[in-house]
């Protein structure tokens, strides 16, 4: 079911939870940064309905998030894959504050939940970080009505 923005389109959270927000693009664009780039891939991993992973795929598409790739294995037909675009690729900070919330609120035993780390392969975590570059406690974080 399409999200509608009761703002009217002047907060950046509706916004971005209108044109994203629903539980199938979410784990969709988690599955693409995982490397997942087939149709039947996705439907498989995440057992979502084909018509309802169309859907998602093209509207991910015209929001921006993935990009078709037009692709063809010797002896097959042509076929279509899926991947992050520069703004897909941003989207990934926003996941990873999910999850880095889930784990802290909502923990599983065990917890086999998406991990993120630097090229050295290094646990990373998402934070405030001021403009001098110093990470910020949540708690010491005000926010505002812009």
């Amino acid at each position: 079911m399409p999200l509608t923005d009761p703002t009217g389109g002047t907060c950046s959270v509706a916004r971005t939870i209108t044109a994203l927000g629903d539980r199938w693009s979410l784990l969709l664009l988690r599955e693409a940064a995982l490397g997942t780039t087939r149709f039947s891939d996705f439907r498989d991993r995440l057992g979502i309905a084909s018509d309802v992973l169309t859907d998602r795929l093209q509207q991910l598409v015209d929001r921006g998030v993935l990009e078709r790739v037009a692709y063809r294995e010797e002896g097959s037909r042509a076929r279509t894959e899926y991947r992050l675009t520069a703004a897909g690729r941003d989207f990934q900070v926003v996941l990873g504050a999910l999850g880095g919330w889930g784990r802290e609120h909502l923990p599983t035993d065990p917890d086999r939940g998406v991990r993120y780390r630097d090229e050295e392969g290094r646990p990373v975590r998402v934070a405030f970080v001021g403009e001098d570059g110093r990470v910020i406690a949540p708690d010491r974080v005000a926010v505002e009505r812009g």
